[in-house]
């Protein structure tokens, strides 16, 4: 994970507290968490990024909409990010 940006990390984490969100409802709670408009021109591309990483697996719910989850890797580097902090939170 240490090779991910701040964004790609948060969006790991957003992707990681939904389940099975689709590109819209990740932007949306983005939005909210950054408090200003997440374009889909920086979005997307970052959410493929951790896709090719093998982070996060993309699924199509229709013709339209996709969906993202994370990988078993995925949850490894968020745990060990976890424990990574914790050591100088706690």
């Amino acid at each position: 994970m240490y090779d991910l940006t701040g964004f790609q990390r948060d969006l790991l984490y957003t992707i990681a507290g939904k389940e099975e969100p689709h590109g819209l409802a990740i932007k949306d709670e983005l939005e909210e968490y950054y408090e200003k408009e997440i374009h889909h021109g920086r979005l997307y591309p970052n959410l493929d990024t951790l896709v090719d990483k093998g982070l996060v697996e993309k699924g199509q719910r229709d013709r339209r909409t996709n969906y993202y989850s994370l990988t078993r890797r995925g949850s490894r580097e968020i745990e060990a990010r976890r424990d990574w902090e914790a050591q100088y939170l706690d």
